[in-house]
């Protein structure tokens, strides 16, 4: 139970946040648009620029936005296809077998509705 100074308190509280709610200034009424987001790349859609090379033993697919080479894929024609990665934009390409990362975030169900 609330002592009579708590409930004062409360209530003072309580005024002062919803004065501060209506003391708020309307919005300006002179709004312009945002302008659209910027084309990542030069496709119209803002996708990468994919160049496939086939050769005799395997297949090549670079991957560049904007012109930069940011990813390879190597698809042999025997064995398991990997991927030649740019991961921090400085030229040298690290070997991964696949692009999933490996991190799983948990997905417990803790309540159902």
């Amino acid at each position: 139970m609330m002592t009579t100074p708590m409930r004062l308190l409360f209530l003072l509280l309580l005024s002062i946040c919803s004065v501060a709610a209506f003391a708020e200034q309307a919005t300006p009424r002179k709004l312009e648009p945002l302008p659209p987001p910027p084309v990542i790349g030069n496709s119209a859609e803002g996708e990468p620029e994919v160049t496939i090379t086939k050769e005799k033993a395997v297949t090549v697919e670079e991957y560049r936005v904007g012109g930069r080479l940011y990813m390879i894929k190597i698809v042999p024609k025997v064995g398991k296809p990997y991927y030649l990665v740019d991961d921090r934009g400085d030229g040298k390409f690290s070997r991964q077998d696949s692009l999933d990362s490996g991190v799983r975030p948990p997905q417990w169900v803790i309540h159902h509705f």
